[in-house]
C-alpha cells in the first residue's frame, strides 16, 4: 500500500511539475529584435577612419622597407649589409606589432561600442531578444538603421 501511495504521489508531483512547465512556456510573448552588423560596420565613419588610418601606417611600412633595400643594396660590405638588413628587418617587425596592437585594440573597441550600442536600443525599445540578422531566417523587427544612428 505504501509503495502504491508513492507511486501515486511521484505520478502527481510529475504530471503537476509538467503542467506548471507548459503554462509557463506557453504565456511567453517575446518581442524578438534583428541587427545587420555587417550593415553597421561597415556603414560605420569609424571603421572607415581606422582602415584609411591602416593603409596610410601600411605605407609607411612599405616606405621603410623600399629604403631598407636600397640601403643594403648599396653596400659593398657583406657583413654590413647584413648588419643593415637584421637592424630594418628589427625595425620593421616593430612597426608591423606596433600596428598590429593598435589596430586591435580599435576593432575592439569599437565591437564594445557596437554592443553597448544595441543593448542600450533594444531595452529602450523594450526588446527581449535581439538577434544577429545573418542567423534569422524569419522574423524578428530589424533595428538595424535605428542602431546605426547612434553609432554613427
Amino acid at each position: 500500500m505504501k509503495k502504491m501511495n508513492l507511486v501515486f504521489l511521484s505520478v502527481l508531483a510529475f504530471g503537476l511539475g509538467y503542467s506548471a512547465n507548459n503554462i509557463a512556456v506557453s504565456d511567453t510573448n517575446l518581442k524578438i529584435a534583428v541587427v545587420d552588423t555587417a550593415e553597421i560596420i561597415s556603414n560605420s565613419s569609424e571603421v572607415k577612419a581606422l582602415k584609411s588610418e591602416q593603409q596610410a601606417k601600411m605605407q609607411e611600412m612599405q616606405t621603410t622597407l623600399q629604403k631598407a633595400r636600397e640601403e643594403i643594396s648599396k653596400e659593398a660590405d657583406a657583413e654590413k649589409a647584413a648588419k643593415l638588413e637584421e637592424k630594418y628587418r628589427d625595425e620593421i617587425n616593430r612597426q608591423k606589432i606596433a600596428l598590429d596592437e593598435n589596430y586591435n585594440k580599435k576593432v575592439a573597441d569599437l565591437d564594445k561600442k557596437i554592443r553597448i550600442t544595441i543593448s542600450e536600443k533594444a531595452k529602450s525599445m523594450s526588446y527581449d531578444l535581439v538577434l544577429p540578422k545573418e542567423v534569422v531566417f524569419y522574423g524578428g523587427d530589424d533595428i538595424t538603421s535605428t542602431v546605426e544612428k547612434d553609432i554613427k
